[in-house]
């Protein structure tokens, strides 16, 4: 996702599910496939080094799983305390909510 007006349009009426340090926000997309978008804070990770490794963490992922998701865009929001959690917790959070993403398209 590349424009603003899509990270809006998946925050005005995206479906949430929230936990691990980590808010995923998805909704449906007309572009043919699954597409992320990530909004980490500088408030909640304060070195770029870390908000890197987050990111990064987050793409491959996604990368990993993108097969099973329909035509939706996800935005991966930082929340207070990531920055407590190490690798295997971002990475076990992560896998929770693709889990609970591609259960709720499934149901729409």
């Amino acid at each position: 996702m590349n424009h603003p007006g899509d990270f809006s349009r998946v925050f005005r009426q995206g479906k949430r599910t929230g936990g691990g340090g980590l808010t995923v926000i998805s909704v449906e997309n007309a572009v043919g496939h699954p597409r992320l978008g990530l909004a980490i804070a500088k408030k909640h990770i304060k070195l770029a080094t870390g908000r890197n490794r987050l990111k990064r963490i987050i793409r491959e992922s996604f990368r990993q799983h993108q097969s099973a998701f329909p035509n939706i865009d996800i935005v991966v929001l930082s929340r207070p305390g990531v920055n407590q959690c190490d690798n295997a917790q971002i990475w076990a959070a992560l896998e929770r909510h693709w889990l609970t993403v591609v259960a709720q398209w499934q149901k729409s």
